[in-house]
C-alpha cells in the first residue's frame, strides 16, 4: 500500500446540533446538550468543553422510566435495593414469555445486563469494593446533595445509561433506530445459488469496510515506508560517523544506543513533553535507551503522525517518569505490579504454573519499553552487571532438578539475545541436559528493536538444541504496532524460521494500538512475515503506566467484532489478563471473570477467578479497570469516530 506523508496528525472537529458557544478571554466554551446525549456523545476535550450535566441526567432516567421509579419512590436504599431486584427478576422472567417478541440476540442483552445489574447492586460487593453504585444512584435520583455532579462522573452516568437501555431490551446493538425485533434476514428465507448471492453480498460489504479501516494504518513493509526510513538510517549513519556495514552489525547498533536526549533532539523532532521527560530520565538514573535502528522507525517529522506507537514505547510520558523518581528506593516494591517477589521460589527463577517457570540470567535490554512489567528491576539500558553470577545461576539450574514437574521453560530477563552466543549457549546447553525438559522458550524482542542480532551464528546456537519430538525451541517476541514490522524484521523471522524454529508474538493491548481493527491489522502482517500470534495482553494495571490503559471492555469488544472478522490462522491470539501473583486469566472465558460495581468515577471494578478455579479454591482478585468514557475521550482526542465504538458499554 503506498502511503502519503501527512502534513498534520488528525484533528478533532465537532460539529454538533444544539451547541451553545460562549466566549471570554481565556477559550470558547462548548456546552454539551441532549441532542448529544441523545446519540451517546461524550466530553471530548475538557478544556474546551463543559458538559450539560443535567442533559445527561436526564437521558439516565429516560433510559429506563421503570428503574427511576424504583429509585425515586424507595424511602432508603435498601428498599430501592428490593424494589431493583424484584424488577430485575421480572425483566428476566419476561424474556421467556412465548409473546415477547425481542430478537433472541437481544434477550440475550438483556440477561446478561441484568446479571450484571444484581452483581453491582449486591451488598456483598458493596462491601469488598468499598463503594455503592446504588447509593450513588439512589441519591441521584433523589437530589439528595448538591455536590453529586462533582462526586459522581458523567463516565459513571454513561455506565448506567447503556446498562439502563440494555435491561430494557433497548442497547441499539443491531439498530441504530428501533428494536431488534424477531425475524429472519432474506438469505435464509432463499434457497441454492440466489442465497448464496444474496449472502454473497451481505458479506462484500461487511468485508470492504474492514479493508477501509485495514488501510488506516500503514506497515513498515509497505515501499513509502520503506524508503523513508532509509533517509532516517542515512541521517543517523551520517551523525554518528558510520557506514552501511555498521548498521547491519548489531555490535555496532548496541555501541551507539541513545540515551540522552540532546542525541535525540540532533536526529528527530520531539515535544516539549518528551524532551522533558528524557532529560528527567538521565537526571533521576531512570533505564532509558533507543537502538539507531528502532530510531530510524520513528517519523522524522512530528507532523507525520503514523509512528506514536513506536514513540510510546521507550519514549516514557511525564507522569511515568514522575513515579519513578518518586519511588526510586522502592521501586522494586512499589511497581512489582504481579507479585514476581511473591513467585519467586529461588533468585531468577518466578512461577505460577505446575509446568511452566520463567528463568531471568540476564537484566537488561538493547532498549527499555516504558510499560515493561519488571522496569523495576532494570538498572540501565546494556548495564554491565546484567548479567546474573555463576553462583545464582548454578542454583537456579539445581532448582530445577529438584521440580521436575516444570518442562517447559521460559527464558527471558531482560533480553537473553543481548548476551553473547557463548553465554546464551552455555546456559542452553545445562538446561538441554534436564530430560524433563521439553520446551525452553527465548523472550526477546530484539527482532523488532535489532533485528540485526539475529545472525546466522545465533540461529545455530538455538538450532543446536532443538531437536523435533523431544526438545523444542521457540522465540516469543514483542511487536506492538504493524509499523514495527520492517524488511529487516522479516528477515530474522524468516532466518529463525528456517531454522525449523516457531515465533510467536505477545502484544500488550495498549493506547496506541487499540482503535478500530489497528490490532487486526497488526496480525495479518505479522502472519505475513511468518510470526504467529499468541497473546494479547490487557494492559498490566501500573499506575505509572496510566496513559497506556484501555478498558478490558475494548479488548473483548476488539475480540468478537474485529479479530473475530479475520480467518483463524490470522487470530490465533488468546486475549488475557494477568492475576497479580496467580498467573493468566483468559478474558474471553466470561465464567473466570464479573464484573462487580462501577465506582463514582465511572470505572469499573472487575473480580477474577485464578486460573485453579474448579481445581483449587484460591481466592479471586478485583481489579479496578480504566472508565470507558475516559477513554472515549482519549479516543476522540485521536480524531477517532467513537460512535464506531458504541457497542463497548455491553462488553462486560
Amino acid at each position: 500500500m503506498a502511503v502519503k506523508k501527512k502534513k498534520s496528525g488528525p484533528k478533532l472537529k465537532l460539529v454538533k446540533k444544539g451547541t451553545k458557544k460562549t466566549s471570554d478571554k481565556r477559550r470558547h466554551i462548548q456546552t454539551l446538550t441532549i441532542d448529544d446525549v441523545l446519540t451517546d456523545a461524550v466530553e471530548m476535550i475538557r478544556p474546551r468543553f463543559e458538559v450539560d450535566y443535567k442533559a445527561y441526567l436526564e437521558r439516565l432516567w429516560e433510559a429506563n422510566p421503570e428503574l427511576h421509579s424504583c429509585l425515586v419512590e424507595a424511602p432508603d436504599i435498601e428498599v430501592a435495593r428490593d424494589s431493583v431486584f424484584t424488577y430485575l427478576e421480572r425483566k428476566e422472567r419476561d424474556i421467556f414469555q412465548v409473546d415477547n417478541d425481542l430478537h433472541i440476540l437481544e434477550k440475550t442483552t438483556v440477561r446478561e445486563c441484568i446479571r450484571v445489574m444484581k452483581s453491582i447492586i449486591g451488598p456483598i460487593n458493596e462491601k469488598r469494593c468499598k463503594v455503592s453504585a446504588l447509593e450513588c444512584l439512589w441519591k441521584l435520583a433523589h437530589k439528595k446533595s448538591d455536590k453529586l455532579t462533582k462526586e459522581i462522573s458523567v463516565g459513571f452516568l454513561m455506565e448506567f445509561i447503556n446498562l439502563f437501555r440494555g435491561v430494557d431490551g433497548r442497547s441499539n446493538i443491531y439498530f441504530e433506530t428501533r428494536e431488534a425485533k424477531k425475524g429472519i434476514p432474506d438469505f435464509l428465507k432463499m434457497e441454492g445459488r440466489d442465497a448464496a448471492d444474496a449472502r454473497t453480498e451481505s458479506l462484500d460489504e461487511m468485508g470492504a469496510t474492514v479493508n477501509k479501516y485495514l488501510k488506516k494504518y500503514p506497515s513498515g513493509l509497505d515501499s513509502d515506508i520503506i524508503g523513508w526510513r532509509r533517509e532516517n538510517r542515512d541521517r543517523i549513519l551520517n551523525y554518528f560517523n558510520g557506514s552501511e556495514s555498521d548498521w547491519y552489525d548489531y555490535i555496532w547498533q548496541v555501541k551507539h544506543v541513545i540515551s540522552d536526549a540532546r542525541s535525540l533532539l540532533d536526529l528527530i523532532e520531539l515535544t516539549g513533553e518528551q524532551r522533558e521527560a528524557i532529560e528527567k530520565t538521565a537526571d533521576y538514573r531512570i533505564p532509558f535507551g533507543i537502538t539507531p535502528y528502532y530510531l530510524s522507525l520513528m517519523d522524522h517529522n512530528l507532523s507525520i503522525g503514523f509512528d506514536h506507537a513506536v514513540r510510546s514505547q521507550v519514549i516514557p510520558p511525564p507522569e511515568y517518569v514522575n513515579m519513578m523518581s518518586g519511588n526510586r528506593r522502592e521501586r522494586d516494591i512499589v511497581f512489582d505490579f504481579m507479585g514476581e517477589h511473591d513467585t519467586s521460589p529461588i533468585d531468577l527463577v518466578t512461577r505460577r504454573y505446575p509446568h511452566i517457570a520463567i528463568l531471568k540470567p540476564f537484566n537488561t535490554c538493547a532498549q527499555i519499553c516504558v510499560y515493561c512489567q519488571r522496569n523495576w528491576e532494570i538498572d540501565q539500558v546494556l548495564d554491565p552487571k546484567a548479567m546474573a553470577s555463576k553462583k545464582s545461576l548454578k542454583e537456579a539450574m539445581a532448582w530445577f532438578d529438584q521440580h521436575r514437574s516444570i518442562g517447559d521453560i521460559l527464558v527471558t530477563g531482560g533480553d537473553p539475545c543481548i548476551m553473547t552466543d557463548k553465554t546464551l549457549r552455555s546456559i542452553l546447553s545445562e538446561l538441554a541436559k534436564k530430560d524433563h525438559v521439553y520446551r525452553i522458550r527465548i523472550g526477546t524482542r530484539t527482532p523488532v528493536v535489532l533485528p540485526m542480532r539475529w545472525t546466522d551464528s545465533l540461529v545455530s546456537v538455538l538450532s543446536e538444541f532443538h531437536e523435533p519430538g523431544r526438545r523444542e525451541i521457540a522465540v516469543v517476541t514483542h511487536f506492538e504496532h504493524p509499523y514495527e514490522i520492517t524488511p529487516e524484521a522479516m528477515q530474522a523471522v524468516q532466518r529463525i524460521r528456517k531454522a525449523g524454529i516457531s515465533v510467536y508474538n505477545q502484544q500488550v493491548f495498549t493506547m496506541e494500538n487499540s482503535r478500530r481493527f489497528e490490532t487486526a491489522k497488526l496480525r495479518l502482517v505479522l502472519r505475513s512475515i511468518g510470526v504467529d500470534p499468541y497473546y494479547t495482553f490487557n494492559m498490566k494495571g501500573k499506575e505509572e503506566t496510566s496513559r497506556y490503559m484501555v478498558p478490558i471492555a475494548r479488548i473483548l469488544q476488539e475480540r468478537k467484532e474485529e479479530a473475530r472478522l479475520l480467518p483463524g490462522l490470522d487470530r490465533t491470539d488468546e486475549p488475557v489478563f494477568n492475576v497479580p501473583k496467580l498467573g493468566k486469566n483468559h478474558l474471553r472465558a466470561w465464567q473466570d471473570h464479573k464484573l462487580v460495581m462501577i465506582r463514582p468515577d465511572g470505572s469499573r471494578v472487575y473480580e477474577f477467578h485464578p486460573w485453579e478455579k474448579n481445581i483449587k479454591p484460591l481466592p479471586p482478585f478485583n481489579y479496578v479497570d480504566t472508565p470507558i468514557y475516559d477513554y472515549l475521550e482519549a479516543l476522540a482526542a485521536r480524531g477517532e469516530n467513537i460512535r464506531d465504538y458504541r457497542t463497548i458499554w455491553f462488553y462486560y
